[in-house]
């Protein structure tokens, strides 16, 4: 028998790399050459080198390398002679036994220096050798847990590995293949038509006939695809609502996301919350999911079986998917398993019918006879009083430290002496329980729940909630004083117990003492609390009327006239605090109130017109005239020569049919409060009764001494428009523009005047004039455009409109005239969206928004757009003109007076047609609500 190997027991030929032949690549790794391992130490060389040095007849190597062969030639005998050392004066001759003691010292020094530095040296290098390892990692370090993980696999799976195959021919193969190949793109034309064949339509062509033509197909192009313009239409229509819905919530005022339309507002931290509170129908839930989620909560449960939330969970589920049966078994093997769970007990109680869960509630008792929730649901399964009676009194023999169960007692008592002897019981075992000790106050007499409560502040010194029970027991037994002096004992009483709560939660009890109807409670807290914690340097008048806002907000107005009244007193002279307290009682309180609180604050602050005229208004809107005349002659001698008071008493005389007492008031005002608002007044006054000469005498007087009010000018060409003596307006606002050319609204006048005259150029020229003088004006710019196409110069108005939007890009009124006039009706939306991207806040275009969607009749956008307008600007006149236009055609008669009183109450002043409207004399006497029912009359 030959000992000859077999072919693949030999060993590889050298420089053999298999499979070579069919493509495969060679390489080397570190299993092929083997872990690295340590060179040979020092010593271990030099013994090597020694060893070879004998052999060769060398003398052995020493530091300066290896030594000759005996029989060389001799070395010279300064040829290794330190020259530094060894010659001249310091030449040491001969080596003696000093020197060799002398370097065994030195040597023992340095080893006893090197053995102190060694700790150190070594964790030095074992450091720098970590990061270098951590750096540069082996190979058969990045390996290491594939390496491992080879050690799993079973034999069948080595076997399974599939053969390598000739890699090179198939890849050449495929390529080839593939260049045999060619795939070209369908035309839409082919697919528009395979959809299209079976569905069969009507189209007229050009010479009148009929033909049949694929439905959907809105027009043939000529390369043969086919386009849907009303699919198209539909699409860009649903894009740019979305787009608007996400424009409006970007540019809501407050910051805060909103939801309009189609647009959604979700919650991410109630997000996840409000999925769990769904409720999961046993009809919804898949089978396969049922299947899989029993599979997981059996794993739990069989990994660990003293897990109770597993068990509960794995119920559920079986309740859930229908089978009762099956998952009150599951719940009876989680009791058994976890018998110390309340909640494994509670969730078996509540799968069970009442009979077996008195059992279960039994044995959960047994297991846990001081869990008060346990012996609380084996209470409610009785339906006896008795027998819930009996179950509470064992209760409270296993846990009579239990609150809980206490006041369970007591609310099963009907005699209210039977409550009270239990609850004087429960007080002596457990005396730090608040609850307990008012909920005996309550059940007391009068005197008696002093008492208790006596007791109560002893055993329990840092509460706040026996101090307040004590000042409401005095307020409702009619002690009003002793009510504000037991609030204060109790504030000195927990600052020195370190219990005093903060300012803010002061306040909240304040508030709840007002909600159970305590208000002179909620006053003593207030009082006594409100500056707590705040300093003379903080802002405390902000923070206060802040607070009093918060309360106000929330409906507790007691608190907020608390707060306002201890604000009052710290700030007496200051009118803003006055100002806010009578809102207050305006809004919500009678009008004694308002008329006492105006009285003291004219008092307090006797040169603030503001509040003189606060209550002169109360007064004469009250039918109190006289009064009302004598506040204006109180306001007159503590304020003499102001204006607003001189045109207060003018207005209230007016108004009131006393014209000549008005005049009067008048005159007396041009020479004791001559301003130049007085003088508008004047001619403003003149020009109601239509006394057109006696106005233009007082509008020339005026003009001598303010030549440069603008408003005197436009009142003097007014004057003459109205008289029909259009040269003379002419020059009136000719020479206003000059003496005023930043008046707007004069060059607006004076344009439209030479527009009226029909001399469009100058009118035109005039615009320039303005344009030039008040660069980037969107009332003067939207006046041009509007020029030009009531010209019926459509072509110089979109060259101006694109000007207009070059200076001013962010303007509301220029966008809305170009989508309105200068826009097609289809490409009004893209429009609007562009718009209100570009101009942030601004209430002309949600307007024109509203109306582009009213114009749709999607009403509900467009009242919600609307809406938005008015919150943004409710001073803007002409949108609450809009909208009650609006709310004619489409709202309730509710929703109509709402808006009626909404804009009453915030009085608008600005709109170009609101403006128009009210300015007209005739209108002088016109009130909010006739003003706003002509405005939405006139709008178009």
């Amino acid at each position: 028998m030959s000992g000859r190997k077999d072919f693949l027991s030999q060993q590889a030929p050298e420089n053999y790399v298999a499979g070579l032949g069919r493509g495969a690549t060679g390489f080397t790794t570190r299993s092929d050459l083997g872990p690295a391992r340590e060179g040979p130490s020092e010593e271990q060389i030099k013994e090597a080198l020694a060893k070879r040095a004998a052999q060769l007849g060398n003398a052995p190597p020493t530091a300066y390398g290896v030594g000759k062969k005996k029989g060389d030639d001799e070395p010279e005998e300064d040829q290794f002679q330190d020259a530094e050392n060894e010659e001249g004066l310091f030449a040491t001759g001969n080596y003696d036994r000093d020197d060799d003691e002398a370097d065994r010292i030195y040597q023992s020094v340095d080893e006893r220096m090197d053995k102190r530095r060694k700790a150190r040296r070594e964790i030095r290098e074992r450091e720098a050798r970590e990061e270098y390892e951590r750096n540069n990692p082996k190979i058969q370090q990045q390996f290491a847990d594939l390496k491992r993980a080879l050690g799993t696999v079973t034999d069948d799976d080595w076997a399974s590995i599939p053969e390598v195959g000739d890699l090179t021919g198939k890849n050449r193969r495929s390529k080839q293949a593939a260049r045999g190949q060619r795939f070209y793109a369908v035309p839409d034309s082919v697919l528009a038509g395979a959809r299209d064949t079976s569905q069969m339509g009507t189209e007229v062509q050009e010479d009148g006939m009929a033909t049949d033509a694929p439905n959907g197909s809105a027009g043939d192009q000529a390369d043969g695809t086919m386009t849907n313009f009303a699919d198209i239409g539909a699409a860009r229509d649903k894009v740019l609502k979305v787009r608007l819905d996400q424009a409006a919530q970007s540019q809501t005022p407050s910051g805060t996301e909103t939801t309009s339309g189609t647009s959604t507002n979700i919650d991410p931290k109630g997000y996840l919350t409000s999925l769990s509170k769904s409720e999961i129908k046993a009809g919804e839930i898949q089978v396969g999911d049922v299947k899989r989620a029993r599979v997981l909560l059996e794993s739990v449960i069989k990994t660990n079986p003293r897990h109770g939330p597993g068990w509960i969970a794995a119920a559920r589920l079986e309740e859930y998917a229908g089978k009762i049966v099956a998952a009150r078994n599951v719940i009876r093997r989680g009791t058994e398993m976890c018998p110390k769970s309340e909640d494994v007990w509670l969730e078996s109680i509540r799968l069970n019918d009442n009979h077996n869960a008195k059992i279960i509630a039994a044995k959960a008792i047994e297991n846990n006879d001081r869990s008060v929730r346990l012996w609380v649901e084996a209470m409610k399964l009785e339906t006896v009083p008795a027998s819930k009676k009996r179950v509470l009194r064992k209760a409270l023999d296993h846990i009579p430290q239990s609150v809980a169960i206490w006041k369970e007692a007591v609310n099963l008592e009907e005699n209210p002496e039977d409550a009270r002897l239990l609850l004087a019981k429960a007080t002596e075992i457990i005396p730090l329980s608040v609850e307990l000790w008012l909920a005996l106050a309550r059940l007391e007499t009068p005197e008696q729940a002093q008492v208790v409560l006596n007791k109560a502040r002893k055993a329990v010194p840092a509460s706040y909630e026996i101090w307040i029970a004590a000042a409401r027991l005095q307020e409702q037994t009619g002690q009003n004083a002793m009510v504000f002096k037991v609030i204060e004992r109790g504030i000195k009483a927990l600052a020195r117990e370190s219990a005093m709560l903060k300012r803010e939660e002061w306040i909240t009890q304040a508030e709840l003492c007002e909600e159970e109807g305590a208000p002179l409670t909620c006053q003593a807290i207030v009082k006594e609390t409100l500056g707590w914690g705040l300093d003379e340097d903080d802002d405390r008048k902000q923070i206060w009327l802040d607070d009093a806002k918060a309360s106000t907000g929330r409906g507790r107005y007691e608190t907020a006239r608390a707060i306002f009244a201890y604000a009052i007193r710290v700030f007496y002279n200051r009118k803003s605090v006055w100002v806010a307290a009578a809102d207050l009682e305006r809004q919500h309180g009678t009008k004694q109130a308002l008329w006492d609180l105006l009285g003291e604050a004219v008092k307090s602050c006797p040169t603030s017109e503001v509040l003189w005229m606060q209550l002169a208004r109360e007064k004469w809107e009250a039918g109190e005239l006289d009064e009302a005349r004598k506040v204006l002659g109180q306001a007159f001698k503590q304020n003499e020569g102001n204006e607003d008071i001189w045109l207060a008493a003018v207005k209230l005389e007016a108004d009131n049919g006393e014209t000549d007492k008005a005049r009067e008031l008048l005159a007396t005002a041009r020479s004791q409060a001559g301003t130049d608002r007085v003088w508008i007044k004047s001619v403003a006054f003149e020009r109601r009764p239509d006394d057109k000469d006696r106005a233009l005498e007082l509008v020339n007087q005026g003009l001598q001494i303010y030549p440069k009010t603008a408003k005197l000018w436009m009142q003097k060409g007014q004057i003459y428009e109205s008289k029909n003596m259009l040269p003379q307006a002419r020059e009136a606002y000719n020479t206003g523009t000059r003496a005023c050319p930043q008046s707007v609204a004069l060059w607006l006048l004076a344009s439209r005047l030479e527009e009226k005259m029909g001399v469009m150029v100058k009118a035109r020229s005039v615009l320039d004039r303005a344009r030039l003088a008040v660069p980037k004006n969107p009332e003067l710019w939207t006046e041009t455009v509007r020029l030009e196409y009531r010209a019926k110069n459509m072509p110089a108005a979109n060259q101006k409109m694109a000007q207009a939007l070059q200076e001013c890009p962010t303007s509301g009124l220029v966008w809305s005239e170009r989508i309105w006039h200068l826009e097609a009706r289809t490409q009004r939306k893209p429009r609007i969206l562009e718009a209100i991207q570009k101009a942030d806040n601004d209430p002309i275009l949600f307007v024109t928004a509203a109306r582009i969607f009213w114009g749709e009749r999607k009403l509900e956008k467009a009242d919600s757009w609307f809406q938005k307008a008015v919150i943004l600007d409710p001073d803007y006149g002409d949108t609450w003109g809009w909208y009650y236009k609006f709310a004619l055609m489409h709202s309730t008669e509710e929703k109509k007076e709402d808006i009626v009183n909404r804009c009453v109450q915030n009085e608008p002043k600005h709109g170009e047609v609101w403006q128009e409207v009210r300015k007209k004399p005739e209108n002088a006497s016109m009130g909010t609500e006739e003003i706003l029912k002509t405005v939405a009359k006139i709008l178009e």
